[in-house]
């Protein structure tokens, strides 16, 4: 799946990753290769990004917006460290 990170002042992350954990507004939630359409309002939390089965990235988010459709996922976030 190809992974995008965007916050206000840069893009945080770009590249194919295995799987992503996002803080949702609704509770915390997965997504996996061939997802089906989502759009999803972020809360304050953590995104845990497996690049690859022996690398995992995380990111702070103060919240956002997730879109996931045909493998592509964009997270546009609020205040990303």
């Amino acid at each position: 799946m190809l992974l995008e990170i965007i916050s206000p002042d840069k893009n945080l992350f770009s590249g194919e990753v295995i799987s992503l954990r996002v803080p949702g507004s609704k509770g915390p939630f997965q997504i996996l290769n061939n997802h089906a359409p989502i759009i999803s309002t972020l809360e304050k939390g953590v995104i845990r990004i497996m690049v690859t089965d022996k690398e995992q990235r995380t990111f702070e988010v103060d919240g956002g917006v997730v879109e996931v459709k045909n493998n592509k996922i964009i997270v546009l976030a609020e205040n990303a460290k």
